[in-house]
């Protein structure tokens, strides 16, 4: 039985596959604020700088972009895998979701929401 843990990993692994340039921008933004001296850093600010470098509105003037907050830890542990000499520069908690079940259910998008 799968656990929620790998079913969090496999949702975020399929957007960065459909989406490169966010971990190309994830790395570029995170090495930047490494070489200006800091020891760790909030993955919240990374996303929200992709989100400023990326997005653009659509027709009706809303976000043409989604990224989904629920990859932000993924994208911090996948980026001190890669580089571990950095291991820690993203402060991650335990992932309890390894002892629970895969939700099976659909990921949620932005039309899932009534926005007014």
């Amino acid at each position: 039985m799968k656990s929620r843990k790998q079913e969090m990993d496999e949702q975020a692994a399929a957007f960065s596959k459909q989406n490169p340039y966010v971990s190309v921008l994830f790395i570029k933004f995170t090495k930047e604020i490494i070489s200006r001296g800091f020891k760790n850093y909030s993955v919240n600010a990374i996303f929200e700088r992709i989100r400023w470098e990326t997005d653009t509105a659509d027709a009706d003037g809303k976000s043409s972009f989604k990224l989904n907050n629920n990859y932000r830890a993924w994208y911090a542990r996948k980026f001190m895998e890669r580089y571990p000499e950095h291991d820690g520069f993203f402060r991650t908690r335990k992932r309890i979701s390894d002892e629970q079940d895969a939700t099976n259910l659909p990921e949620l998008t932005p039309e899932d929401y009534a926005y007014s």
